[in-house]
């Protein structure tokens, strides 16, 4: 099984931690019934280091190797670059954590696990609308990102379908003085800021709103789920939120299960500890890794053969109940179907669930 993550780069710190939920569902369930015999399952893990160049070599080497199912990747612009190559070479590719919709277009290949940014987008709408009755939003991404630019328009089309007015900017890569950017947000008077883009950025993000004294909720989607964002607003009063695809608290028997072994395996190891933050946190994204790996087992043990094209026919028929929730594929686009999303809160070292919000509010 390919392992296609980002290990390194902006976006290192999150990949880390699915391919860390990979890992663990490996360690579960190592092996894999085909036609009667046993097969040890091997892990294949390429860095795409969060860069759309980088991730074509590290799609090429999967490739090469011959894996038969690919598992990624963190990040829906890798996702995007790669999704050719793995479609040329005939080889399944199963999302755990890309939400931009471009992703499986053209691409009979791709599936996911997760939720989509015109969901995320107007869950998070609607969580600014209801919570803080806000009326002016302050948008801001990367330019020519796909997953922050992609998720900030979804946003702006249903705020201001909910009658709200937004402000909307971008800035370039390896920005590191936001200062402007939060001025120009107080400037505009806005309830609320919504700022989806990579670890790195919405650190700097945080610490500097909490420079400039901005009193107001800032807002993300599910990349801000992660250690970086709690070490950011720790010790600060900035309000931070992010709607995300799973919560460690939630007591249903596969999550709960799943929580207390990843857990206890994660503090076996302190190298694990360490790629997970330096704490125990179970984030989202290593809940979807589990469930991306075992989606891909399912589909193998359906195909009986480890065939690519045989598995991307098999994960078409993939019925089964994740610790993110029951996982079935469209039919068309291979895309989960999904419809329901948690919003956390950052506050003082832990995120802080707020409520669940799905498709109908």
């Amino acid at each position: 099984i390919g392992v296609f993550e980002p290990q390194s780069g902006d976006n290192g710190a999150g990949g880390k931690q699915e391919v860390l939920g990979i890992q663990y569902a490996n360690s579960v369930k190592p092996t894999v019934t085909i036609g009667g015999e046993e097969y040890k399952i091997e892990l294949d893990i390429q860095d795409n280091q969060s860069s759309t160049d980088k991730a074509v070599s590290a799609a090429q080497q999967l490739v090469a190797d011959k894996v038969s199912v690919v598992l990624g990747s963190y990040g829906s612009g890798v996702s995007i670059a790669a999704g050719t190559y793995f479609a040329n070479a005939k080889i399944p590719a199963i999302g755990c954590s890309c939400t931009n919709p471009g992703v499986p277009l053209g691409n009979p290949y791709y599936f996911r696990v997760c939720f989509l940014d015109p969901f995320q987008g107007s869950v998070m709408a609607n969580f600014a609308k209801d919570e803080f009755s806000a009326a002016n939003a302050y948008v801001l991404s990367m330019l020519g990102e796909d997953y922050g630019s992609g998720l900030a328009t979804y946003f702006v089309n249903a705020f201001e379908d909910l009658g709200g007015t937004v402000t909307s900017e971008q800035f370039p890569e390896g920005t590191s003085d936001f200062s402007a950017y939060i001025q120009n947000a107080i400037n505009a008077g806005a309830d609320v800021i919504f700022a989806p883009c990579a670890t790195t950025y919405a650190a700097q993000i945080i610490t500097q709103a909490a420079s400039a004294g901005f009193d107001k909720p800032i807002t993300a989607g599910d990349t801000w789920e992660s250690s970086v964002i709690l070490d950011a607003q720790k010790g600060t009063s900035v309000q931070v939120y992010c709607s995300t695809f799973f919560d460690e608290n939630d007591d249903s028997g596969a999550a709960k299960e799943f929580v207390t072994g990843f857990k206890e395996w994660l503090n076996a190891d302190s190298q694990k500890l360490t790629n997970n933050g330096g704490n125990d946190i179970v984030a989202a994204v290593s809940a979807l890794g589990y469930d991306g790996y075992m989606v891909a087992l399912e589909a193998i043990k359906a195909a009986g053969s480890t065939d690519g094209t045989a598995i991307r026919d098999a994960l078409y028929g993939v019925n089964y109940d994740g610790v993110t929730g029951n996982i079935t594929f469209d039919q068309t686009t291979g895309d989960a179907n999904k419809d329901m999303a948690y919003i956390k809160k950052a506050a003082d070292g832990a995120f802080e669930f707020v409520k669940t919000q799905s498709v109908e509010g």
